[in-house]
C-alpha cells in the first residue's frame, strides 16, 4: 500500500465509486455511512486505502484495508468491512455490520502470555467503549500461532502472529446510520495498540500496549 498516512488514498483506481454502487438502488442509509468513514480522521501512524469488498456477505458493502507503518516496517495491518442489509439481518440485530481482521507479530515475551487472546479481544472492546460507541451482538476469535525455522532458514528467530477477527454491529441513530467515522478511528485505535504504539491521548497512558516489533528478520 502506498497511501498518504492518516487519511485515505486518493488512487484506489476506481474502486471507491464502482463498490459503492452509486445509484438510485444504493441505500441513502449506506452512502451516508460509507461518508462518514472517509470523514474520520486518523493517527498519521495508519495508512488508508479502499479496497474491493468481499460478494454475498450483504447487499452492499465497503471495504477498506489499513497498516501502521513506523519507516519501511508495517507493524500491524487489517481490513474493515461494512455491511449493510436495508431489511435487516436477524443474527446483527441490526441493518449494519462491521467486520475485521487485525494481524500483528509478537515480541517473544508477549507471545508466552497465556492470557494474550482475552487480552486482544479486551482491546477491541475497550477500543470501542473509550470513544462512547454503542454497538452490540459482539462476536470473533483471536488466534495466536508460532513459526519455527529450519535448514536454509534456521538463521530466523522464532515468531509468533496474533489474529484477531471479530464483527459486531454499529448501533444506528435516529436516522438511521451509525457513526460509522467513530467506529473506523476505534478500530484505527485498536491498530495502533496491537502494534505496539503508545496511545495518542496522554489520558490513555496507563493502557498496556504489546512492545513494538522488530523489523524484518533474515
Amino acid at each position: 500500500m502506498a497511501p498518504a498516512q492518516g487519511q485515505f488514498s486518493d488512487h484506489s483506481d476506481g474502486v471507491e465509486s464502482k463498490d459503492r454502487g452509486e445509484g438510485p438502488s444504493v441505500p441513502p442509509a449506506f452512502l451516508a455511512a460509507v461518508d462518514a468513514l472517509r470523514s474520520a480522521r486518523l493517527r498519521p501512524e495508519l495508512e488508508v486505502e479502499v479496497t474491493r469488498p468481499p460478494q454475498r456477505l450483504a447487499p452492499h458493502a465497503y471495504a477498506l484495508e489499513a497498516a501502521v507503518v513506523d519507516g519501511e516496517d508495517d507493524l500491524a495491518d487489517g481490513r474493515l468491512v461494512l455491511l449493510h442489509d436495508p431489511a435487516g439481518h436477524d443474527a446483527w440485530q441490526g441493518a449494519f455490520r462491521l467486520v475485521t481482521l487485525v494481524r500483528a507479530e509478537l515480541e517473544p515475551e508477549m507471545a508466552a502470555d497465556p492470557l494474550l487472546p482475552e487480552v486482544c479481544w479486551s482491546w477491541l472492546t475497550g477500543a470501542l467503549d473509550a470513544r462512547g460507541l454503542s454497538y452490540g451482538e459482539a462476536g470473533g476469535t483471536v488466534t495466536r500461532a508460532g513459526s519455527h525455522y529450519f535448514g536454509a532458514l534456521s538463521a530466523r528467530r522464532p515468531a509468533t502472529q496474533i489474529e484477531i477477527r471479530a464483527s459486531w454491529t454499529p448501533r444506528e441513530s435516529r436516522g438511521g446510520v451509525p457513526d460509522t467515522a467513530s467506529h473506523l478511528m476505534a478500530w484505527g485505535d485498536l491498530l495502533c495498540q496491537i502494534a505496539g504504539l503508545p496511545p495518542s491521548d496522554p489520558a490513555d497512558a496507563a493502557v498496556v500496549t504489546l512492545p513494538q516489533r522488530r523489523g524484518p528478520q533474515v
